[in-house]
């Protein structure tokens, strides 16, 4: 049964832990770039001795070395398996706080819930937080933001990206308060509170059918309601793919899309076809070279060492089961992007390298819906909602709900 609870938490104490001394590694590293900088290579074709060229053999020749390394010798030794966070939870703490599944999320858990109750109301909204119970028996961690002083208008419930969380978008979500609308966020599994190894996705379909009954209890608990989907990267591609279904449709006003995952591009074109057999074999690997390490997500050193030094967002290497669940999602969505038939509004910067702007282009033409926009941002990276313009792009988010 499908239920959202909420424990009392009071009797523990919260005890709010040192970022840089978490992740020391990461904050020199970000303080030295310098993202004005960052240019694009534009080595000439067919200049074989080129920097260029000589960084795509080397990259290469990791990639096969790694998928012979572990074709030959993962079978014959033992693993070592890799911790996902440096703090650990006792078995009483672990019972109290409903976790399921690996160590890590007891603490995880703890520090979103802290964040919420930290969150003092500011006139403007109350953030509450939930459990929710999936049909699967894992625990999800949920938030809300309601606005206090503006009569509610509608409801928006937003989905975060990989590796992040949704706390990550309190600053979004207050505005949009401020606009009238009461906000909804869920951790999907393996993220933030939720349950599961950290940034380890099983399959994406779960997190589809979490979201989808996640709507429906939202829609229970405020009927009458018009409501909107918000969604970035790989959560815009779970919002995308509930949408298609028809039966979800018909209650959704519309849906927001930041950088979706429509298509992504490993770091090398191999990993489309060992993904699918290491995913069966290895699924939690941590494959260091099947994406591009250190790419920016943002012009903003100051969000950047934000994001990187925050607990609840993962920096460890993709799991190979995740990268091939993502890989096989944006197959998917490319081959049904007529199915998608609500009004929505694209977003894209055109300097992401993370998710591919002119496939937002290619959902902007081929999709159904008779009201669509798509805004594509010169220069800006793929965390459009960190960028140094970020308010700009939330004044265009406003406006398109405005209008509709």
């Amino acid at each position: 049964m499908i239920s959202l609870t909420k424990p009392n938490f009071s009797k523990f104490s919260y005890t709010t832990f040192s970022n840089a001394r978490q992740r020391p590694k990461f904050i020199p590293l970000l303080k030295k770039l310098d993202y004005c900088t960052i240019k694009r290579s534009n080595a000439t074709k067919g200049h074989s001795n080129s920097p260029s060229s000589t960084l795509i053999t080397s990259k290469k020749t990791v990639i096969l070395s790694n998928a012979v390394e572990l074709l030959l010798f993962v079978p014959c030794k033992r693993l070592k398996r890799k911790k996902d966070s440096i703090f650990t939870v006792s078995a009483t703490l672990k019972s109290d706080f409903g976790v399921k599944g690996e160590q890590d999320v007891g603490i995880r858990r703890a520090t979103a819930i802290q964040r919420v109750v930290e969150d003092k109301e500011d006139g403007n909204s109350v953030r509450d937080y939930f459990l929710f119970k999936t049909s699967r028996g894992d625990t999800l961690f949920t938030q809300s933001w309601t606005p206090v002083s503006n009569e509610i208008k509608g409801l928006v419930v937003l989905l975060h990206g990989l590796n992040e969380h949704s706390g990550r978008y309190n600053h979004f979500a207050k505005l949009l308060n401020a606009s009238g609308y009461k906000v909804y966020g869920m951790d999907w599994i393996g993220h933030g509170g939720s349950d599961g190894l950290h940034a380890y996705v099983h399959s994406l379909d779960d997190a589809v059918s979490d979201m989808k009954a996640f709507l429906k209890k939202v829609f229970e608990d405020n009927p009458g309601l018009p409501c909107y989907c918000f969604g970035h990267s790989t959560g815009a591609a779970i919002v995308l793919k509930v949408i298609m279904d028809p039966t979800v449709a018909n209650d959704i006003k519309g849906v927001i899309l930041t950088s979706p995952a429509v298509r992504v591009q490993p770091s090398h074109p191999i990993f489309w076809v060992i993904a699918p057999i290491f995913s069966f074999l290895l699924p939690k690997y941590q494959f260091s070279s099947a994406i591009k390490r250190r790419v920016p997500v943002s012009r903003d050193p100051e969000a950047l060492i934000a994001k990187y030094s925050d607990p609840l967002v993962y920096i460890g290497s993709i799991r190979v089961r995740t990268g091939s669940e993502i890989l096989r999602v944006s197959s998917y969505l490319q081959q049904n992007l007529s199915r998608l038939t609500v009004p929505f509004l694209v977003l894209h910067g055109t300097a992401d390298t993370v998710t591919d702007p002119t496939a937002s282009q290619k959902l902007y033409e081929e999709a159904s819906s008779t009201d669509k926009s798509i805004k594509l941002y010169d220069g800006y990276l793929h965390d459009l909602l960190f960028e140094p313009e970020w308010k700009f792009i939330v004044n265009d988010i406003i406006q398109w709900l405005s209008c509709r």
